[in-house]
């Protein structure tokens, strides 16, 4: 997927939602795709402010939302008790394990979980519009020391 196509989907979703279209939340969208990885709302605000972009910390808020909603990045809880955001263009479904000690956050893709997913959906008659596994504990690293 091309990142104008991702720009001219979020554009269309801001359109048939009735939402204004800025600069500002274009802005938004530019930075989450320069991200690699986990972040969070404030990484993000703090990116955008260094680069001398004029965005107030609810537009990055509010803008992380519409891009939740449209499916441009996906929402996750940690076990913290902040969000944390990564966007999903480009990259397939995954899931995580997650440190105590260190949060490292570990990605991996395991097919017999998404079969398994996808099993008791159809076993339930459920239409799935996100999963997400997290695994939390101790990693390799942590262990060692």
């Amino acid at each position: 997927m091309d990142i104008d196509l991702v720009k001219a989907g979020f554009t269309k979703y801001l359109k048939q939602g009735n939402y204004r279209i800025t600069p500002e939340r274009f802005h938004v969208l530019d930075a989450v795709l320069c991200f690699d990885g986990h972040f969070d709302a404030d990484e993000l605000y703090l990116r955008l402010k260094s680069n001398d972009i004029r965005v107030s910390r609810a537009t990055v808020y509010n803008t992380l939302d519409l891009l939740q909603e449209c499916g441009v990045v996906a929402k996750y809880r940690f076990g913290d008790n902040h969000s944390r955001y990564e966007k999903t263009f480009g990259k397939p479904h995954h899931d995580h394990l997650i440190c105590l000690q260190c949060g490292d956050i570990i990605e991996f893709v395991n097919r017999k979980i998404e079969t398994v997913q996808e099993e008791v959906c159809l076993e339930n008659n459920f239409k799935p519009q996100s999963a997400s596994l997290q695994i939390f504990g101790v990693c390799a690293k942590c262990r060692q020391q």
